[in-house]
């Protein structure tokens, strides 16, 4: 039994939150719960709780967490938690946002059209009906489309390659080689800019110099190892899944065209000085990385890494500098569409790049990166259900991630970063005067009066800690100035307890007052 004077604990003010009375909370019901925060029980950020969790259980009959249980097994993790249940990740309300989401990806189901791309045969074997999307915040929250079959990352890994040159050589060593430039032409054409460079990274002639920058001096074996052997693209995307396709010698067999254009940027002196042409060639179609596979999982982890600014939401760590990451959106802006580029930053406003596999890899700049997939393409190469999902007929349509929707005086639209719904939530209320925050409780249409499992207001809290809060509830909200928790404790117990004598006389006079 809790004594007079000892504060609940973070652990604590969860477990009041989720318990909604109950002295236990089921297994289930605690999973359930964080699922809807976006937060995923594979999280590697919360790998101590649900190892915990899985021991714990293992000594309880009836699969449920008394306060003590559940408090051992999330203390390890309860900042992140905190973070969660509060509602402060970037997108609050996480479940009502995934259920537009859903509503977006089940218009794409009803698509028709486009033709899966058959010019390289591993890719003719995908059937049209596959159709998956993926979205990871900036604070890891995640859901999932429809599918989880691994493809080839294609043309979506071109920005990729240019961000880990920018990232290994810097801005201006790179694009002594390669442009800044839409190149106004399909992405496998042989022209170069009039500095004889090629346009861009996300053209074919682009994405072949840009191999040869990675790890430059390194033999094939080292370079090979750099990326595909689970290095890079794995920090990339948070160590989530990433294989590697066969689909290298079918891209190598039907790559006439890319040997053309291996050749002419040979003639042109466009590769850094003692480069092996062919070699780059192996390498570019093992790592153009046709072969690189991904799920829309892991893609949308790869793609929120760019939206946070080089660092993995879901681990932490930085793997790209804040100068590859401004680049490479800033290319993928202008250029990552194919001959669409102009047109989608029109109507989105957004970094994209896209695949003949028929992936779309979005990303939503310090809130989110989504990947879709679709093998269907249209004509320019793009997928159907991709466009679809990402145009204003549907994403942009109803939420204001255009570049330019925060215009004043623009027309509104959903923003999924502003809480909304129900704030009634009894830990957001004793978080906060808990902490003193007596801002978000001016702000807040809470109920004051609210209790926790204990029978705890937030006066009892803000009595034990914070005199500005105390006079908050009491002078702005008029509430009860003498409720008592479960062992009988007002406020004012609290107050002398811990020797907060300003406190005391506060309490006092409105217990006259009251009484």
């Amino acid at each position: 039994r809790r004594k007079a004077g000892i504060l609940p604990s973070l652990e604590d003010l969860l477990f009041y939150t989720i318990a909604e009375g109950q002295e236990k909370i089921p297994a289930h019901k605690f999973t359930t719960a964080l699922k809807s925060t976006g937060l995923r029980t594979g999280d590697p950020r919360l790998k101590e709780c649900m190892e915990m969790l899985k021991v714990t259980l293992k000594t309880t009959s009836d699969g449920a967490l008394d306060r003590h249980l559940f408090k051992r097994c999330v203390q390890s993790n309860i900042v992140l938690l905190t973070q969660a249940f509060r509602k402060k990740f970037v997108v609050p309300d996480f479940q009502s946002f995934s259920t537009h989401i859903n509503d977006i990806y089940d218009n794409g189901k009803k698509l028709s059209g486009g033709q899966v791309a058959d010019y390289i045969p591993q890719l003719a074997r995908f059937s049209p009906d596959l159709w998956g999307v993926a979205l990871c915040t900036v604070d890891g929250q995640h859901t999932v489309g429809d599918t989880k079959v691994p493809f080839c990352l294609q043309s979506c890994v071109k920005p990729l390659k240019y961000a880990i040159a920018v990232h290994d050589h810097g801005t201006e060593y790179v694009h002594r080689f390669i442009g800044k430039e839409p190149s106004g032409l399909r992405f496998n054409k042989l022209f170069l800019n009039e500095d004889d460079k090629p346009h861009n990274p996300m053209v074919n002639a682009g994405a072949i110099v840009c191999t040869s920058l990675i790890k430059q001096g390194a033999s094939n074996a080292e370079k090979f190892d750099y990326l595909q052997v689970m290095n890079f693209m794995n920090k990339l995307a948070g160590n989530e899944y990433v294989g590697f396709s066969n689909a290298f010698q079918s891209e190598r067999e039907s790559g006439d065209r890319n040997f053309a254009i291996g050749y002419y940027l040979k003639e042109k002196k466009c590769f850094p000085e003692g480069t092996d042409m062919t070699s780059i060639l192996d390498f570019y179609f093992q790592l153009q990385l046709c072969s690189i596979e991904v799920t829309c999982e892991s893609a949308s982890v790869m793609a929120a890494t760019l939206a946070n600014g080089g660092f993995c939401p879901i681990t932490g760590e930085r793997v790209l500098s804040p100068e590859a990451v401004r680049n490479t959106l800033s290319l993928m802006h202008s250029c990552g569409m194919y001959d669409f580029s102009g047109q989608f930053a029109f109507h989105v406003g957004l970094p994209a790049k896209s695949g003949v596999a028929g992936g779309i890899l979005l990303v939503v700049p310090n809130v989110m990166g989504i990947m879709c997939w679709s093998p269907p393409l249209d004509k320019l190469g793009n997928s159907v259900r991709g466009i679809q999902f990402c145009t204003l007929q549907d994403l942009v349509s109803l939420c204001n991630f255009h570049n330019y929707d925060n215009l004043r005086h623009f027309a509104k639209k959903l923003d999924p970063r502003r809480e909304g719904g129900d704030q009634r939530s009894v830990i957001n209320l004793l978080f906060a005067a808990y902490t003193g925050d007596v801002s978000a409780l001016r702000l807040s249409s809470m109920d004051m009066e609210q209790r926790d499992y204990d029978s705890r207001t937030a006066l009892h809290v803000a009595a034990a800690e914070h005199a500005e809060v105390v006079r908050f509830l009491l002078e702005a909200c008029k509430v009860n100035p003498v409720p008592k928790d479960r062992w009988g404790n007002t406020p004012m117990d609290e107050a002398v307890h811990f020797g907060h004598h300003d406190v005391v006389t506060i309490l006092r006079d409105y217990h006259t007052q009251y009484s």
